[in-house]
């Protein structure tokens, strides 16, 4: 009856730690970065913005980088590198075991419990390699959301550019259409020739044809908005923001690279890249350390009960497999630190690419503004007169109106391409994102001159 007592309540404790379960000691940065998972967590793909036919450029990227399945991938990679924390610093699961010698009759009846302890400090240089890396798994989530919003700009810019182009095509046919009329008056009372009316009808034909080829392009150029946004092909088309959102930013160059230095994501990634390896060498010179067992088996058929205690120690004798260990850690610590210094180098020449773009924009924004534009107006104007008066050719306005259309679309494509590049340097090098998305870090942009 003994037997089956002592029985009892060992089946009774190893249920009773199956139902409670164990909790380990955190590390840390454990917590904190559980806590950061959970409100990126409660984020995404909620709250999503209505991009209704008001919606802004900032409407759009902050929808972008709540909905793209890109940026919920990275966030998964993110979460499970969070939760191998908690994998790497727990202790191993105990073991339990039964067995019994028989004969004619059972005679003995062991039951034990073992479990494995890892050496000092091994279980928190794991957990400090896994919270390194779950901080690389943040900056890479980080960058992935900043493309994402990236893409949303890249891709609505050509669109208003598109739109803008065609918009003037259309004024320009417009234009056409008088100098047609006034080439036929013109023709009427002798002042010119029929040749006059075909080239503007020619002209006319020519910047038709155009239009309809931008119109077909805008299919292309929204499909490719639409996956920015993480749309799927068989959902809806959203509707393009109405206005483009043109900034007027002077740059103080030093205070901008200092940013970029310190906040940019990939650094930053890179920088936890060297963390995982430092954590790397305490964990392979910790390998030095044996690791242990311990545990006990009872006899329950005893009389006493005989309880026999049991451990057991690993012996960490090869000392070159320990040295390659510590060789390996340390060479991929070098090979961290190799590839931060050359994303720095990387970091610089895109900063200079980016601003360069934004000044070689500002000084033609201002050439087309205040000079060209005024002044291509101006000729046109004078042309037609001229022409009316029979002292110009026609030629002489085909060309003057040509210049005007292309100075409209020159500054265009000037605040676009500073646009693109301020996206470009705010997001990708100093590592700003836009306001309101989700569990990126508030950072501020260096004030301007």
């Amino acid at each position: 009856m003994k037997f089956f007592y002592s029985l009892l309540w060992l089946a009774i404790f190893f249920m009773g730690l199956l139902a409670t379960g164990c909790r380990g000691l955190p590390v840390q940065g454990e917590r904190p970065a559980q806590a950061d998972l959970a409100e990126v967590g409660g984020q995404l793909q909620t709250n999503l913005p209505v991009l209704s036919a008001t919606a802004t450029v900032h409407d759009a990227v902050l929808f972008a980088v709540k909905n793209h399945p890109a940026v919920a991938a990275a966030y998964a990679d993110w979460a499970a590198a969070v939760a191998n924390i908690t994998v790497a610093r727990s202790l191993p699961d105990p073991k339990l075991s039964f067995e019994f010698f028989a004969a004619d009759a059972v005679s003995s009846l062991m039951g034990g419990l073992t479990t494995d302890i890892p050496g000092p400090g091994k279980l928190a240089a794991r957990g400090a390699e896994e919270a390194a890396a779950s901080r690389a798994k943040y900056f890479q989530f980080e960058i992935v959301a900043l493309q994402t919003a990236l893409a949303v700009e890249k891709t609505f810019y050509p669109l208003h550019f598109l739109d803008a182009k065609i918009r003037v095509n259309r004024q320009s046919l417009a234009l056409l259409a008088n100098l047609e009329t006034l080439a036929r008056a013109q023709n009427e009372v002798g002042r010119a020739t029929l040749q006059d009316v075909l080239r503007a009808q020619m002209e006319a034909e020519k910047l038709r044809t155009e239009t309809e080829n931008l119109e077909d392009s805008r299919r292309l150029l929204r499909a490719q908005f639409k996956a920015a946004l993480g749309l799927r092909t068989e959902q809806a088309n959203p509707p393009v923001p109405q206005v483009a959102e043109f900034t007027e930013a002077n740059l103080d160059d030093e205070k901008w690279l200092a940013t970029a230095t310190n906040q940019n994501p990939r650094l930053q990634a890179l920088a936890a890249e060297i963390q995982i390896a430092e954590a790397a060498i305490r964990m392979a010179r910790k390998e030095k350390t044996p690791d242990f067992s311990a545990g006990f088996e009872v006899d329950a058929k005893a009389v006493p009960a005989v309880w026999n205690p049991q451990f057991s120690a690993t012996l960490p004798i090869w000392r070159d497999k320990l040295a390659a260990e510590i060789s390996a850690a340390q060479n991929g610590k070098r090979a961290a630190e190799a590839r931060l210094s050359a994303a720095q180098l990387d970091l610089a020449v895109e900063f200079a690419t980016q601003t360069y773009l934004i000044r070689e924009a500002n000084r033609e924004l201002t050439l087309l503004r205040d000079r060209l534009l005024p002044r291509a107006g101006q000729t046109l104007a004078v042309a037609r007169s001229a022409y009316r008066s029979g002292q110009a050719d026609f030629l002489n306005v085909i060309d003057a109106e040509r210049a005007l259309l292309n100075f409209q679309l020159d500054k265009i494509a000037a605040q676009i391409q500073r646009e693109i590049a301020r996206a470009e340097l705010t997001l990708l090098v100093v590592g700003v994102p836009p306001a309101g998305t989700p569990g990126l870090k508030s950072k501020i942009l260096p004030p301007s001159r």
